[in-house]
């Protein structure tokens, strides 16, 4: 997660420089702005295009599949993690109760309270290596979508020949563009349509 992160942020560093390098060479040229009917052309290869990682992530197909695992595995672990925290705190109350009531010797009192103690360290070591397991999921998560993301780009970039490929998340680093830039639908079509075909395959 924090090396996508840093990718990302990378990304966003070059595409400011780029797109304050692009604006200074236009010379203070105003784009031309279309008006309501008149054709859109679609971005020509050397163009600057960009992709909407957050469209992508939420309706590409393996991105969905993926995050539907996880999830069902991350709520498999949290309800063996409560369900273990449930039994150890009605041990605890019930060890209470007894002693509230004078049940139990002082010496198997303190046997019993240590007991307690050693299964509260060894059901907080659980639950903290369980939290880890469900942090690695969601890494692997995010480095397969990435790898797979920027394999497609790659292949779809020699046919298509632009000059640099952005990423936008959030509104940055593109802010705003022409939408004749923005290759979104494109890219999610071809990404969805490799996805379904290796998925029959396998």
């Amino acid at each position: 997660m924090k090396n996508t992160s840093l990718i990302l942020s990378i990304i966003s560093l070059v595409a400011v420089v780029v797109l304050g390098i692009l604006s200074l060479s236009n010379g203070g040229k105003e784009t031309e702005v279309l008006t309501e009917g008149e054709a859109v052309e679609a971005a020509a290869a050397g163009d600057i295009v960009y992709v909407d990682l957050d469209r992508i992530l939420m309706e590409y197909d393996m991105a969905n599949d993926l995050r539907s695992v996880v999830e069902t595995k991350v709520q498999n672990i949290q309800a063996e993690v409560n369900r273990r925290g449930k039994k150890l705190e009605n041990d605890v109350v019930e060890f209470q109760n007894k002693i509230d009531k004078g049940l139990m010797t002082r010496s198997v009192a303190e046997a019993q309270s240590q007991k307690l103690q050693q299964q509260e360290v060894e059901f907080n070591n659980y639950a903290a290596q369980k939290q880890q397991e469900i942090q690695e999921e969601q890494v692997v998560m995010m480095n397969q979508l990435g790898d797979a993301i920027q394999t497609y780009i790659e292949k779809y970039n020699e046919e298509k020949q632009y000059a640099m490929i952005l990423t936008n998340s959030g509104g940055a680093p593109v802010i705003t563009a022409n939408k004749t830039l923005d290759i979104t639908d494109d890219v999610l079509a071809g990404l969805n349509e490799e996805y379904i075909k290796n998925k029959n395959n396998k």
